[in-house]
């Protein structure tokens, strides 16, 4: 992904990805650079697992973690009060979990909207779960087994999020296979 020029305003993100209380820094950097190859913009919801000063990113390899789109919060309550799930209008909030019965690919997710994911080992807080039961979906797995490394699930995710606003006209794919905004594509391309 390139940077914006410094006089030209930032694109809004095509999506919100919410980690809540991640505990393994090598998945939180692999969904970082997701992140920073779609546009989307990273929420981590404190507390973390680990330490996510420079010296730290530099040891996980993480040399695109300048140019990702990042925004720390102190609770999963502090984040829920500064981006209420239940606004009127505006982006919806879905909450990846294993105890969905409603998939990633039945649901509207759209350009702007957020994606809720709960910790590695034991997922989103029970307290969501009770307070959410219609916007909760899941990553299709078969009978039996538990669950898909958070990583990997955000990726599937955000790509199948991505292949809807495709389909949608929200996003665009150019002529040399990049992902662009639509108005953003052309021969030139």
């Amino acid at each position: 992904m390139m940077s914006t020029p410094p006089n030209e305003p930032k694109p809004s993100p095509r999506l919100h990805i919410v980690l809540v209380e991640p505990e393994i820094p090598n998945n939180t950097g692999n969904i970082g650079r997701t992140c920073v190859t779609t546009g989307c913009k990273l929420h981590l919801v404190k507390p973390l697992g680990f330490d996510i000063d420079e010296k730290a990113c530099r040891r996980a390899g993480l040399d695109y973690w300048p140019r990702l789109d990042l925004e720390e919060h102190d609770s999963h309550e502090a984040y829920f009060e500064k981006y209420p799930v239940n606004a009127v209008s505006g982006p919806k909030t879905w909450f990846l979990t294993t105890k969905a019965t409603r998939t990633i690919y039945d649901a509207p997710i759209a350009k702007g909207d957020r994606l809720v994911f709960g910790r590695e080992s034991k997922g989103l807080p029970e307290s969501i779960h009770a307070a959410y039961p219609d916007q909760r979906v899941c990553v299709p797995l078969v009978e039996g087994e538990r669950s898909l490394n958070l990583s990997t699930a955000v990726a599937i995710t955000v790509y199948e999020s991505v292949r809807k606003m495709i389909g949608s006209g929200e996003a665009g794919i150019n002529s040399s296979g990049r992902l662009v905004e639509p108005g953003a594509i052309s021969e030139n391309n």
